[in-house]
């Protein structure tokens, strides 16, 4: 039998309102709370709690106050990985964001899929899906939802709700974010 953590890992429907997932979430809000809270020269690129939950962060790395994740142990930055104010990442699922990417101040990566089924999503069932984030993007502002991929060197207009997958090199924009070339 499965905990509830190792079916979000693994991708399969779990429930999001147990005692493990909440323990989790709770050492994920002191650890945000102290990031968000100490003064800069002495929370340095990223709060020393915070830096110890993330499952990776190159030294590099810097995330602007305030900032929020659900439990930060699923979040991986590159080098020179850049998240400006206000950046909520609800990583369920795995998140990583790729070296020398940068996301503008109130970016919002999603990968909580709750079931459709409202009897089911009443009792917190969900499905965590991964947002993977390559090298050198650049994210204006807006909300990437779960499942989606963004490829190396692509650009996310300010305000782009991102639903499908970007390929490398794309600009997209607009709500649903759309492709800027031509076809």
């Amino acid at each position: 039998m499965s905990s509830e953590r190792e079916k979000m890992a693994a991708g399969e429907w779990y429930c999001c309102l147990g005692d493990e997932l909440d323990a989790l979430r709770v050492k994920a809000r002191f650890a945000v709370h102290q990031h968000n809270t100490l003064p800069p020269d002495e929370r340095g690129s990223i709060g020393p709690l915070l830096g110890k939950l993330l499952k990776s962060a190159a030294a590099s790395a810097f995330i602007e106050a305030p900032f929020h994740c659900s439990y930060g142990l699923n979040i991986s930055l590159g080098e020179r990985v850049y998240l400006n104010a206000g950046c909520t990442i609800l990583d369920s699922g795995r998140v990583e964001i790729g070296a020398g990417s940068m996301l503008g101040p109130g970016v919002h990566i999603y990968c909580a899929d709750h079931h459709r089924d409202i009897t089911l999503r009443r009792q917190g069932i969900e499905r965590a899906r991964s947002v993977l984030i390559g090298k050198d993007v650049w994210i204006g502002g807006g909300i990437i939802l779960p499942g989606v991929t963004i490829g190396d060197g692509a650009i996310v207009g300010a305000g782009s709700v991102v639903t499908k997958s970007v390929a490398p090199g794309d600009i997209v924009v607009g709500n649903p974010a759309r492709s800027t070339r031509h076809k």
